[in-house]
């Protein structure tokens, strides 16, 4: 039978949603590794609402599931109702959403709180020892809720090519141990079954992003 794997996202578009890019890589990846995808959402709204043109806050007013049904063609739950009985993994995407509405990381950094229907989930796969899989921002979830955790969301030195390399050191302060890696590469904490890559944590080729994500997904059907 077909593994089933849970996507949970944040909104559409990288300043206050979710990736698309990485979004869709999850998506395409887990159809090629035939695995069968439910997408959720918090039927939330978004903490705000970016222009993406200008980059600039405006003065509209979204919600998080409404704007995700957009990535997921209108096939997406509300999170609310998911049940992990029935699924074999969690992943998360990236994008500033997972930082804005999935958790308060945007603007209280290792302080955040995560919401509590999205901790509800995290915790309740890796009660089950049932694999997650994470990429760019969405690891800082997992630091968060499972201390000693082992992440990477690529390098920890900031540099042209890795612009957020500082998010490994507040990462670090929560006291997970954060591994540097290459865009192309995936880190497996195989204790908390979690995998994770840098996804565009790093400024490169956006067919790297997409291997390196592949290699994260493969992974994570593996291990369910």
């Amino acid at each position: 039978m077909a593994k089933r794997v849970a996507v949970v996202l944040a909104g559409c578009g990288v300043f206050d949603g979710s990736e698309i890019h990485e979004a869709s890589a999850v998506l395409v990846h887990l159809s090629r590794e035939g695995a069968q995808a439910e997408v959720y959402a918090p039927n939330i709204p978004q903490m705000h609402v970016v222009d993406h043109v200008k980059g600039q806050p405006t003065q509209e007013q979204r919600n998080v599931l409404v704007e995700s049904a957009r990535i997921a063609r209108g096939n997406i739950k509300d999170l609310a109702k998911l049940d992990v009985k029935g699924l074999d993994a969690l992943i998360i995407p990236g994008g500033f959403g997972v930082a804005k509405n999935l958790s308060t990381w945007a603007t209280q950094g290792k302080n955040c709180s995560v919401s509590k229907e999205v901790e509800g989930v995290l915790r309740a796969f890796h009660a089950a020892h049932k694999p997650i899989g994470l990429c760019c921002i969405s690891p800082v979830l997992a630091a968060k809720i499972f201390p000693g955790c082992e992440v990477t969301v690529g390098h920890d030195t900031e540099c042209e090519q890795w612009p957020y390399a500082k998010t490994a050191e507040t990462m670090k302060e929560l006291g997970c141990r954060h591994v540097n890696s290459h865009v192309g590469e995936i880190h497996v904490d195989r204790r908390n079954k979690l995998v994770t890559t840098s996804a565009f944590m790093c400024n490169a080729p956006i067919h790297e992003i997409y291997d390196g994500i592949g290699k994260m997904v493969r992974e994570v059907v593996r291990l369910a």
